[in-house]
This record gives C-alpha cells, sequence and structure tokens, in this order.
C-alpha cells in the first residue's frame, strides 16, 4: 500500500498547472472517482500530502492509477466533470436520487394545453411544477384542478371530432375537439391551474367561498356541500405545504450538513411566498465540503425543473462556473446569495435543520463505524472499540450514592446490556474515586468469573484522578482494557498516568460516540439516584416501606405522634399500638434507624465543611 501511494504521489507531480479533469481508477480499472480542478497538479497533489481525514483516506486506499484531461478553462471542466460522472456514475461522486425520480407536474407547451403527472422533463417549452416528494401533495393538486378546471385529457396533439368524448359528457373536459370552447377562454382555465399548482389560492378560496355561500342561499345544498368540500380540499393543500413571509419572489434554499464522509442536502422551494416542497437528498462524499456542494448543485438543477430567479445557500462558495453552467443549459441563470441575517437566513436555517435531523439519524443508525476507526486513530487502540463501557457516579450530599453502567456497540446504545449499583463502601462518605474503583473491580471481576468478553474500551465520566483509580483496579485483576476519561468542562480525554489531556476537534465523529457514551452514563445514572432519593423522601409518610400503605402509615404516625417518636419504640410496641405484625414492625424500625444514621451522617459532614 506504501508503494502505491508513493507511485501515486510522484504521479500527482507530473500532472499539468492547466484547469482540467481528473479521474481516479481502480486495480480493475474502474472509474472511481471524477473531479475537476483550476490547477491540476496542485489539487491531485493535495490527495497525498498531509494527515487526511477518514474518507480521504478511503478514497486514496482504492486508487490504483489517475488520469486528466486538460481544458480551456475551469468552466470547461465543470461541463466535462458533470458529464463524466452522469456517464460512469462512479461510487466515490455523490449520488443524489434525483428529482427525476419524484414526480412533476407537467402543463404543456400547446394551443390547448393537458395537465397530468410525469417524471420526465421535456425542453419544449411546457412548465413543469414540483418535484413532489409528497405523492399526497400531487394527487390532490390534479385532483382539485380536474374537478375545478377541467382541460382535456386525450393525448397527443388536438384532433378534430365529431362527437365530444366520454369526458366531455362527465364534465371533465370543455370539449375543445369540438369547439365547445375557444383558445382565450380555455387559456384562462390553464392560468387559473397553473395559480392552483404554484400555491397562489387566494382569490381561488374566495370564489370557492362565494359560490358556496350563493348556492346555500338558493336552497341547492348538495352544491354547496361539494363547494365546501372543494374548498377544504384547497385549503389542505395550502395549509400542508406552506411556510408564508409574503414574498412572492420565486426561490430556493439549498443547505449542505456534513460530518465523516456522509453529506445531507436539502432544497426548500418557496414559490409565491409559500414552501411549496422539500427536496432531501442524503448522500456520501469523499471530496472537500465545498467541492461537493458545488456538484450536487450541477447535478440537481441539470437533471430537475429549472431553478426559481435566487437560489440562497448557507455556505459561501464560489458560484461562477455554476451560473456560467445554468446559461449554457439555456437556464434562468439566478441571483445566488449567502444570507448571514434577516428572513433568508431564517429560511436557510430551517433547511439545514431538516438536513442535520436527517444527517444525525443516519449516523445513529449506519455511520459510527468511521467514527470507531478516528477513535480507534485518536486514542491509539489495538482494535476498534466495537464494545465501549461507561460509567458515572450519581449522590447528593452522600445519600443514596450509585453508579451507572452502560454499553455502547459499534457506537449505539446496547441497552440490554446497561446495570446499576449501589455504592457498598462510602459509608456516607462522599468519595468519587473509591465509588468507581468499588463498582469497576465489581463489574470486572464477575466478567472475569464468568469468562465473558470484555469491552474493548472503558470512559469514565470524569479526569485523571478517576481515570487512574480505575487503571489500578484492572491492574490488580490483570486485565489490560484501554481507558480514557472524558471531563465536561473542556471535552478534554485522559488516558493513564498520562499528564496532558487530548482534544479531538468539536463535533469530530469520535468525540461525538464519548460524548453519547458519557451523556447516557449519566442520564442513567442520575435516574437512578433520583429514583431511591424519591423513596426516602416517601418515609415522611412511611409510605415507601414495603408493607405500609397510606392508611397504615396514617395510624401509626397518629399513634406515635410522628417518625421521631416512632424510631425510638420497640419493634414489639410498634407491632401492639399500631395493630401490625411483628415481622413488619421490625422492617419499621430498620427503615427508620437507618435513615436516622444517614441524616447524622450528612449533617455532620455539612458541619465539617462549613468548618
Amino acid at each position: 500500500m506504501e508503494d502505491r501511494t508513493e507511485y501515486l504521489r510522484e504521479l500527482a507531480k507530473t500532472f499539468p498547472q492547466d484547469p482540467g479533469v481528473y479521474l481516479m481508477r481502480d486495480s480493475d480499472g474502474t472509474i472511481i472517482y471524477v473531479g475537476k480542478a483550476k490547477v491540476l497538479v496542485n489539487r491531485v497533489k493535495s490527495y497525498f500530502s498531509g494527515d487526511k481525514d477518514i474518507k480521504t483516506r478511503i478514497l486514496v486506499k482504492r486508487i490504483h492509477t489517475i488520469e486528466f484531461i486538460i481544458t480551456s478553462s475551469e468552466y470547461e471542466a465543470l461541463l466535462l466533470e458533470n458529464n463524466l460522472i452522469k456517464e460512469h456514475k462512479p461510487r466515490f461522486n455523490i449520488l443524489l436520487k434525483d428529482g427525476k425520480s419524484y414526480p412533476l407536474i407537467r402543463v404543456t407547451n400547446e394551443p390547448f394545453p393537458r395537465v397530468f403527472k410525469t417524471r420526465r422533463v421535456i425542453d419544449d417549452g411546457s412548465d413543469y411544477f414540483g418535484p413532489f416528494p409528497n405523492l399526497k401533495h400531487l394527487d390532490l393538486s390534479l385532483e382539485i384542478a380536474d374537478k375545478l378546471f377541467p382541460l382535456r385529457k386525450c393525448r397527443g396533439p388536438l384532433k378534430e371530432r365529431k362527437e365530444p368524448c366520454l369526458y366531455y359528457h362527465l364534465g371533465r373536459c370543455q370539449g375543445p375537439c369540438v369547439g365547445k370552447v375557444d383558445q382565450t377562454e380555455y387559456r384562462k382555465q390553464v392560468l387559473k391551474v397553473k395559480n392552483l399548482l404554484s400555491g397562489k389560492t387566494v382569490g381561488l378560496e374566495k370564489e370557492l367561498t362565494s359560490q358556496m355561500k350563493q348556492a346555500s342561499g338558493e336552497l341547492r345544498f348538495e352544491a354547496a356541500a361539494e363547494l365546501r368540500d372543494t374548498l377544504k380540499a384547497v385549503q389542505e393543500l395550502s395549509d400542508d405545504r406552506a411556510v408564508l413571509d409574503h414574498n412572492p419572489e420565486q426561490r430556493d434554499y439549498v443547505a449542505m450538513v456534513a460530518e465523516s464522509h456522509y453529506a445531507t442536502f436539502v432544497v426548500l422551494q418557496m414559490r409565491g411566498g409559500k414552501v411549496l416542497g422539500r427536496d432531501l437528498f442524503p448522500t456520501e462524499y469523499y471530496s472537500t465540503e465545498d467541492e461537493a456542494f458545488e456538484e450536487f448543485l450541477i447535478r440537481y438543477y441539470s437533471d430537475n425543473a429549472p431553478p426559481s430567479a435566487a437560489i440562497y445557500l448557507n455556505r459561501v462558495l464560489d458560484v461562477e462556473a455554476f451560473v456560467q453552467f445554468l446559461n449554457r443549459e439555456g437556464r434562468l441563470g439566478p441571483g445566488v446569495e449567502f444570507p448571514s441575517g434577516g428572513r433568508h437566513a431564517s429560511i436557510l436555517r430551517m433547511a439545514q435543520e431538516n438536513a442535520r435531523l436527517d444527517l444525525n439519524k443516519r449516523l445513529e443508525t449506519g455511520g459510527n463505524q468511521h467514527a470507531l476507526v478516528e477513535l480507534k486513530k485518536a486514542l491509539n487502540l489495538t482494535k476498534l472499540p466495537h464494545r465501549i463501557e461507561g460509567f458515572d457516579i450519581a449522590q447528593l450530599d452522600g445519600t443514596n450514592p450509585v453508579a451507572s453502567l452502560i454499553s455502547f456497540w459499534n457506537g449505539n446504545p446496547d441497552r440490554k446490556n446497561y446495570r446499576k449499583f449501589h455504592v457498598k463502601s462510602l459509608k456516607g462518605a462522599i468519595d468519587d474515586f473509591q465509588s468507581m474503583k468499588e463498582v469497576t473491580a465489581r463489574r470486572y471481576s464477575r466478567l472475569m468469573n464468568e469468562g465473558a468478553e470484555m469491552p474493548d474500551l472503558i470512559l469514565i465520566d470524569g479526569g485523571k484522578g478517576q481515570v487512574n483509580a480505575v487503571h489500578s483496579v484492572l491492574t490488580a485483576l490483570g486485565l489490560e482494557i484501554p481507558i480514557v476519561g472524558l471531563a465536561k468542562r473542556e471535552e478534554e480525554l485522559f488516558l493513564p498516568h498520562v499528564s496532558e489531556p487530548i482534544l479531538l476537534p468539536r463535533g469530530s465523529s469520535a468525540l461525538r460516540v464519548l460524548q453519547a457514551v458519557r451523556d447516557e452514563t449519566h442520564r442513567f445514572a442520575t435516574g437512578f439516584n433520583q429514583k431511591l432519593r424519591s423513596k426516602v423522601l416517601k418515609l415522611t409518610t412511611l409510605e415507601g416501606i414495603p408493607g405500609i400503605g397510606e392508611k397504615r402509615s396514617q395510624k401509626l404516625l397518629k399513634e406515635f405522634g410522628g417518625l421521631e417518636e416512632l424510631a425510638v419504640a420497640e419493634p414489639s410496641e410498634i407491632a401492639l399500638r399500631g395493630g401490625i405484625t411483628e415481622a413488619l414492625a421490625e422492617t419499621v424500625k430498620t427503615y427508620l434507624t437507618d435513615k436516622t444514621t444517614r441524616d447524622k451522617t450528612v449533617q455532620e459532614m455539612k458541619r465539617t465543611r462549613r468548618s
């Protein structure tokens, strides 16, 4: 592998300083990645210099040879790159479920246009609406359009007929084929269909409301009910897909969120002041984020309906070649902006949040393998940390000290292997180090005795002290399990007997896994501690004692006058005066004695601290 990398590094040095396209092939000669560059030698050399992230290392590992094609400009390189990606579909370029897989609504460019669903875009002057990721919206749109503004259904050029078809007799066609409607009147209906599909429904809603009231006033209740249902359908369509900002300009808001080699792109389409749709594209990328974003824009707008008048992006890019591309394709060259505030930035944040939610879901369900690779490298582990066990201690002033053990498998929670521990060795003292030593000794002694599999990594919620304490336990047991501590304040990583902490980049996928383990241990331990404390609090009414319900609690407290008097009474007296068995009286006595001892210990520790 090192010989191959060195060969490719030397090969890259021979590339020209011209703009162009580079093609990376694997050992079978298959093109696995296509990229463009202003200066070929500089871009290709960058793959083999410096410390690369995981996604670049994955790509480089597969490269067997690299070819190039020089072009006269970066823009020509962009065109060639786009054509080569479409032709060869390299596995390391971003693969989009492009908009053609989502249906569109087409209004044909004919004297008497038709309206129908399609997945193909034909450059013949037809108008397209969509794409529609939500098929319910598409079907409802077509249903309302057909009901209110019935256009012809026959395919192909309009042919004259002697008699109208069945659709005319059903009221679902105006009969242009037999001269029942002229072109001017027909075009008015087409315009209304376009307004409906563009989200311009305010006028239509007013018209339907007026017609409904008129039908009701004329006692045509069936017609009024039908108009009411149609009005509700129009409003449902508008409400389901509309976020209003009262700006009629046609706009697209495009956001990219990326982590590791995963990326999600979201396009929000604003038409007539409303969000009419959301296109979401989960993919993988092995270039820089800027290159991936530019590649996405080219792919999306070359395969979909024409872009809007303005496009807003959530990161600053050099878009000159992109705008040139759209103009070259005969599309309307949009204005491209990168808002940092105001209304447009607010809508972009909405698009970005949609992308972030999708990316987080993918990372949780399948994207953590690369995080484990990064974690292995960062901590210098001998193998991938498939099984990570995390510990945390929870207590309040020494009361109910407990520990949680949670387990992650391949970067995801493995809840069936969660465990809870009562810390037994403290006797009211507050000592996190001793607590950690006790619970880890109990855990790994048991695994050794059972011959069970050990974890690949132990995470401690804490710093050097806690880590070294646990390390001493493992050493005494003769175990060599890697340990790392994660301190909350600066998210520093501590290794046993290493003074300097490790700092991973904020947002790195390796740190994300450790934070998830740490947060889950804290949640689990705190919840357990709170549950135990709530039981102690219930002792003010004795209802936390097994066998004592509300009535017995009230009777005992009334008979003895309070908890203190009850605590000093003998079990036989409690049984006699409380009307309970001696066994239950012994239980009450034990609980109250333990509570009194615990309270005295806590008060003594507080006085010691103050002094």
